[in-house]
């Protein structure tokens, strides 16, 4: 599919890799809308972009199809790209002092990076099959797992549930939507320079670095980027999930 003049959707656009992606995809020719929980930051983005700013919990299904209505008014046709990027990550063990469960953090974390991911890309696929192009792919959606989909570390549970499920919902539904012309596909991204990273003492960062064969260090959003822009380009591509690493295999903790 080709990128230019393409209207693209980015959930957690506001910032991190949705933010690297919008901003990639614009400069590509896309027309986007970022749509964040943060609406500052949505706005920010889509003003740098010439786009348009969403404000929905992604975990709130009602929110996100009114604002996936928006866009075909605002641009004159559905977003035919569509990458979700919105998720949070908190750590917490099964069973925690005094033998706590995390049980509400589990279900919190599953809502929003699994279920807010379906949110979106059921919403956004409903617009592409009803308005369709006949004859051509109507549409690429693209989610972000993570490698701990695979190397979940101690205390990753929830977060590792929530991305693992992204992984395995891409081939059903990339079947589903086959007659449809619609590829789906996911990222497992590895170790990010995002605010999250950003976040840790040097001294952390450097120990986690280290774990990464090469390129040894954190990778740079703008490389998530590219790999959207290259899955979004090869019409191929479809129903799995690509680990963008640098060969990381997490340790377990």
């Amino acid at each position: 599919m080709e990128i230019k003049d393409t209207v693209a959707l980015v959930s957690g656009g506001g910032s991190g890799l949705g933010a690297a992606t919008a901003r990639y995809l614009a400069g590509q020719g896309a027309k986007v809308a970022v749509l964040d929980f943060d609406a500052d930051r949505a706005k920010e983005v889509a003003a740098d972009l010439g786009g348009l700013a969403l404000q929905a919990d992604v975990s709130d299904g009602g929110a996100v199809g009114e604002a996936v209505a928006r866009v075909a008014p605002h641009f004159g046709a559905p977003a035919r790209i569509v990458v979700n990027c919105a998720g949070i990550a908190p750590a917490a063990r099964v069973v925690g002092r005094e033998g706590a469960l995390s049980l509400d953090m589990f279900a919190q974390v599953c809502q929003v990076n699994l279920i807010g991911s379906f949110n979106v890309l059921s919403h956004a696929a409903a617009a592409m099959m009803t308005e369709s192009i006949v004859g051509e792919e109507q549409g690429v959606i693209v989610n972000t797992a993570s490698a701990a989909y695979q190397d979940g570390q101690m205390g990753q549970a929830a977060y590792a549930a929530s991305k693992g499920g992204i992984a395995a919902m891409s081939l059903p539904i990339a079947r589903e939507f086959a007659k449809a012309g619609i590829r789906v596909m996911a990222i497992a991204p590895g170790l990010f320079h995002t605010p999250m990273m950003e976040s840790l003492p040097d001294e952390v960062t450097e120990k986690i670095t280290a774990n990464i064969p090469f390129p040894a260090r954190l990778g740079d959003p703008d490389e998530f980027a590219l790999m959207v822009g290259q899955i979004v380009g090869n019409p191929y591509l479809n129903g799995t999930t690509v680990r963008l690493d640098g060969a990381v295999r997490l340790p377990p903790r």
